[in-house]
């Protein structure tokens, strides 16, 4: 057998060559793993992974609770509440500066509270959003760049699937962490609302204001339709806030509330329940493709030494927590550039997290923070895979580099709320710390 240190080595530039060739990500960490094993340890070793791994997550009582808000997304978004939140938020914002983009800002923060997937929030507003803001003459680039930075949202503001991903790979309570998210999700609306109003106020050609008005009657009548969002989050995080039920049972609540709010706004049909539950399988699958071979990544890590020794000399150098830090930061952020949220927390935390709580971070504040840079690592190039969503998505004919420029001023207020998190770790911590 090979020594850890000359097949780290081996495993890595095997991995790179994988991820270059256009390998699945999923696929690559898992054999980059199995080979890894293999050459360290022993084949039945790395065949007992192939084994046991893929069953033994899949069987997850935790990582249930992925599909279920999958599924709420998707029948929250056939019941038309998406529809309705945007048409609400237009009527209360449409005569603000920039109060298109701000409208789409809300409402997409909203459908997060039901959806927990940036990708699909960003596919929804992107066919909805992108066609009204251009006919009322908003500029093209700010309002894909809008769409694209807000879906980002659905991975901060509860449920949110990142997080479950993040509380199994560290083991820490799902509860906590998506209680911990729900302020800074909130703050980073409220940021980017600015932002936009900003950007509205200094360059007005960008954002017209509609001659559509609306009385005050309109206005409070068109919160009928944001019912359904609010009864899902107060039955899922409410829930969860109070004790009454664990994530899981949480996920079935809502997934369940979202299926009866479907049948009484009378949308319930055969072709929409298959489509349906089609759409919510093949993103569960891609999900649990690459937390699979991330943890058979991770074994490969642990089994050969590789993290304990990385964490000892990286903790000998006895930096400032600062420091490590702003490594982990960097680490995320270039990282974001290559390859997708999911996948970067699964080959990142089993070697970064030891070190990051060992220098006195706490896990939950750190989860949030991760979650934030993996927000920025959605709308960063060369990939920004939230940028990609809206490209593909737009009714609008778009150029790569149009969503690219849109998105721009929304990386910087990401990177102001980023710094606001670190400096004031309370933000994050004080609801998970009121929960007892």
């Amino acid at each position: 057998m090979l020594d850890a240190g000359t097949v780290g080595i081996i495993v890595a530039a095997l991995l790179v060559f994988m991820l270059v060739m256009g390998v699945h990500i999923g696929v690559a960490l898992g054999l980059g793993g199995f080979i890894g094993i293999l050459l360290a340890i022993n084949p039945q070793a790395a065949l007992a992974q192939l084994a046991t791994v893929p069953f033994s997550t899949t069987n997850s009582f935790t990582l249930a609770v992925i599909p279920l808000f999958i599924l709420m997304g998707a029948l929250a978004s056939q019941a038309g509440l998406t529809a309705d939140l945007y048409r609400a938020a237009y009527t209360w914002l449409g005569r603000v500066s920039g109060g298109l983009a701000m409208a789409t800002t809300l409402a997409s923060a909203a459908f997060g509270a039901a959806c927990g997937s940036t990708i699909v929030n960003a596919a929804v507003f992107t066919r909805m959003a992108m066609p009204e803001m251009t006919r009322f003459g908003y500029d093209k680039r700010l309002s894909a760049g809008c769409i694209a930075a807000s879906g980002t949202l659905a991975s901060l503001i509860p449920p949110s699937i990142l997080m479950i991903v993040y509380a199994v790979i560290t083991e820490q309570s799902v509860a906590r962490l998506l209680v911990a998210g729900l302020i800074p999700g909130l703050m980073s609306a409220g940021i980017y609302m600015l932002g936009i109003y900003l950007i509205a106020r200094r360059y007005p050609h960008l954002c017209p204001i509609p001659d559509e008005t609306f009385t005050l009657r309109e206005k409070v009548a068109s919160l009928k339709g944001v019912w359904g969002i609010g009864l899902l989050f107060l039955m899922v995080i409410g829930g969860i806030y109070v004790g009454f039920f664990v994530p899981t049972y949480a996920g079935a609540v809502g997934a369940f509330g979202a299926f009866l709010i479907v049948a009484f706004k009378r949308k319930l049909g055969w072709k929409m329940l298959v489509d349906t539950f089609k759409d919510a399988g093949i993103t569960t699958s891609t999900i649990f493709l690459i937390v699979i071979g991330g943890i058979i990544f991770a074994r490969f890590l642990t089994y050969t030494g590789l993290v304990r020794d990385i964490s000892d000399w990286m903790l000998a150098m006895e930096l400032a927590p600062l420091v490590y830090l702003l490594g982990f930061a960097a680490l995320y952020l270039v990282l974001g550039m290559l390859i997708d949220p999911i996948a970067i927390m699964v080959m990142t935390l089993p070697l970064m997290f030891p070190i990051m709580t060992s220098v006195g971070y706490d896990p939950i504040w750190l989860g949030v923070i991760a979650i934030k840079l993996a927000e920025i690592s959605l709308i960063t190039p060369p990939v920004g895979l939230n940028v990609y969503v809206v490209r593909s998505a737009s009714p609008v004919p778009l150029r790569l580099e149009e969503v690219f420029a849109g998105v721009t001023p929304f990386l910087l207020m990401d990177l102001f709320t980023l710094a606001r998190l670190i400096a004031f770790p309370g933000i994050v911590l004080l609801l998970p710390n009121m929960m007892g």
